[in-house]
């Protein structure tokens, strides 16, 4: 800094800035010594000692810290400390965190349950669609159209088990082979991330939160994308998946075993029974081309049947017809035989609120996903709220550090293996990976999981729900065994694969840059955020399939084109921010193309006009129902209608720190008019008076 420099017209006032001349107290010098002598006749002689004056010209220009949008937020704790209560109030701070807690597992349950039902929403709406997808086997053999197939069909029914037992169903029944089912596993991968996605976005009232929390979503989306983009062309061209797999399969004798422990399933499907029954069978059966299928309900009515075959007398049209010769006769104008009759009988009906509603399955599909979306946010909502006051002082810092604090020195890389682990093993104990990144998704946002953290914890979740799925395939029938297990096994060790490219190397966790790069322009622009869930999960795969319906020249001759422009602009940019000066002076800069084509800016204004009418109708609602709130109840500043009854917003100025040497009238006149303005306040200095020096 430089030194304090000495200001002309500056008249500071001598009673306050000079040592011992007219104060009778003794004075004791702070800085300076005591200037007082006495000469030779004996007279007391005080020399005057001026401090140095200061400018506000280095206080303004002094860089201010930018704080990082990415640090963890400091979760303080602003209440009574525990060492200053008494008695009663330390029984009661205990009773306060114990009802707490019960409040935190009764939204989690509440938030896992309304998990399950948007599931089953998503599958009444579009569940006959996502069968009748893949019902189209001829489509089916091009890797490119079973990856959107699956992304397509999982992102509709919401459930990656499920797409994953049609695919099973299929290869067992010999409609598709194991080398076209790979293809959709790994757009079911995919689309199995978009759960987390949308959890993230019931916190976009915070930017910070709301930049947090859709950056640790979106990394399991970077994640897939970036390994189906490596692996799909390698599987394409090696069949490496399919190759290992047969060897493993070979290598080891395997044999029907017990079902996957449910637990979780257990806790929640009391509740979400009550609420709807699905009878996943159908989807299976529109899938293998059942035309009975397709006017059938996905709604289940019947929970307790009794299925008898017996052999009855049928007539066939000829003798040729009959099951054997010996079973085989005719009474003259009618051929009869024996033949195996499966009959069912219906006993006892569900117990779910729709059995006897009579409503069509899209009808009933739309209300469950309404009021399971609206349950959602709620208790994401309170969780949020709920996990803000526990995660204070001393108990935030205990659970920070457990989580995001790394091994001693030479152990430091293991970490992040062991967070890999966890992830896997959580993951496969709440038997779905869906319910435990979308658990995760709120503690990022609010600041308690780093997203470095939450990296490898997602990529241990996509490993559990692997092993989930193998210890399923264990339990399948004998004539589907080899199959289920062979499509699990693709499964894991995709995921293993991409962890292999993805992890291991600090330098190509691209996922993480990535993440964070959508995290802030989805914060800055929250429209954004939508139209990324909504563009690459169904307008890209839906246009891609559309394709793929037109042929392999159309599919080649739209998509290289397109491949090809975003690697020129992948390479310039990456040209841009690292070696700019081996470019042309006007591929620099991308300010050669018109400002909508390389700024979100014109489309955020165009957004906004669009959706101006819909905000000004709802903000004078608002006012009016505050504004009567006002006159009722007086509405203190605490209240947050308060804000609404004021017309102008009250800004909290920040003072400029100044010696008083420059609270003066007549100098602070110059300084404004010889000042102009823009150079007196900075670009985020708030001045509180017309008397401050600049």
């Amino acid at each position: 800094m430089a030194p304090w420099p000495q200001l002309e017209n500056a008249q500071p006032d001598p009673s306050k800035y000079t040592e011992g001349s007219t104060s009778q107290q003794p004075i004791t010098s702070g800085k300076g010594k005591d200037t007082s002598q006495i000469d030779d006749s004996g007279t007391s002689v005080t020399k005057i000692e001026l401090l140095p004056s200061y400018s506000t010209v280095a206080l303004i220009e002094e860089p201010t810290a930018v704080d990082d949008p990415w640090d963890l937020t400091e979760l303080q704790d602003t209440g009574i400390k525990w060492s200053e209560r008494d008695t009663k109030g330390k029984i009661l701070c205990v009773f306060q965190g114990i009802g707490k807690f019960i409040l935190l597992l009764a939204f989690l349950y509440f938030f896992v349950c309304s998990l399950d039902v948007l599931s089953s929403a998503f599958q009444l709406v579009g569940g006959k669609v996502a069968g009748q997808f893949f019902s189209n086997n001829s489509i089916m053999s091009n890797p490119v159209a079973g990856l959107v197939i699956g992304v397509l069909v999982t992102v509709l029914v919401q459930s990656s088990s499920t797409s994953s037992s049609i695919i099973v169903s299929m290869v067992a029944s010999s409609l598709l082979t194991v080398r076209a089912a790979i293809p959709v596993i790994m757009g079911a991968n995919i689309g199995t991330s978009i759960t987390n996605t949308i959890v993230a976005l019931m916190q976009a009232g915070d930017r910070n939160e709301f930049r947090r929390a859709f950056a640790g979503a979106t990394v399991h989306d970077f994640f897939n994308w970036l390994s189906v983009l490596v692996l799909l062309p390698l599987e394409a061209a090696t069949h490496y998946l399919e190759i290992l797999t047969n060897l493993v399969l070979e290598s080891f004798n395997f044999k029907n075993g017990e079902d996957a422990p449910a637990l979780l399933k257990v806790i929640t499907d009391p509740f979400t029974k009550l609420i709807i029954q699905l009878d996943k069978k159908v989807i299976n059966q529109i899938a293998m081309n059942d035309e009975a299928a397709k006017n059938k309900s996905l709604i289940k009515m019947w929970c307790d049947t009794f299925t008898n075959v017996t052999q009855m007398n049928v007539t066939v049209p000829s003798p040729e017809n009959c099951t054997s010769p010996s079973l085989c006769w005719s009474d003259g104008s009618y051929t009869w035989t024996i033949k195996n009759v499966t009959y069912t009988e219906n006993i006892a009906k569900c117990q779910h609120i729709f059995v006897n509603s009579g409503l069509p399955d899209l009808a009933i599909g739309i209300i469950l996903l309404l009021v399971s979306l609206l349950v959602l946010c709620g208790c994401l909502i309170m969780i949020v709220k709920l996990l803000g006051s526990v995660l204070r002082g001393q108990v935030a810092v205990v659970i920070k550090k457990t989580l995001n604090t790394d091994f001693p020195f030479p152990f430091a890389w293991l970490t992040g293996y062991l967070a890999i682990l966890v992830g896997a093993g959580m993951t496969f104990i709440v038997q779905s990976s869906s319910v435990f990144t979308s658990s995760m998704t709120p503690l990022i946002g609010i600041g308690v999981i780093t997203i470095e953290r939450a990296y490898p914890l997602t990529l241990g979740s996509n490993i559990g729900t692997t092993t989930t799925a193998i210890l399923a395939a264990l339990a399948s029938p004998s004539n589907t065994l080899r199959s289920s297990l062979q499509i699990a096994l693709c499964h894991f060790f995709f995921n293993i694969s991409g962890i292999l490219l993805w992890y291991p190397i600090p330098f190509t966790r691209l996922p993480i840059r990535l993440a964070k790069g959508l995290g802030n322009i989805s914060a800055k622009y929250r429209w954004f955020a939508i139209f990324y869930l909504i563009f690459f999960f169904f307008l890209t795969p839906l246009a891609v399939f559309g394709l793929s319906l037109a042929g392999w020249p159309v599919l080649v001759g739209v998509g290289v084109p397109i491949i090809l422009v975003i690697i020129l602009v992948v390479v310039l940019r990456v040209l841009q921010s690292r070696c700019p000066r081996i470019l042309p002076r006007k591929l620099q800069t991308w300010d050669f193309l018109p400002l909508w084509m390389h700024s979100l800016k014109p489309w955020d204004e165009l957004i906004f006009l669009l959706t101006g009418c819909c905000q000004t109708r709802c903000c004078f609602c608002c006012r009016v129902c505050c504004r009567a709130c006002c006159l009722l109840c007086g509405c203190p500043r605490c209240c947050r209608c308060s804000g609404c009854c004021q017309n102008v917003e009250e800004e909290q100025d920040m003072p400029i720190k100044a010696p008083e040497a420059f609270d003066n009238i007549a100098m602070s006149r110059e300084a404004q008019d010889g000042v102009p303005k823009s150079q007196a306040e900075g670009p985020d200095t708030k001045v509180t008076s017309s008397s401050t020096a600049l």
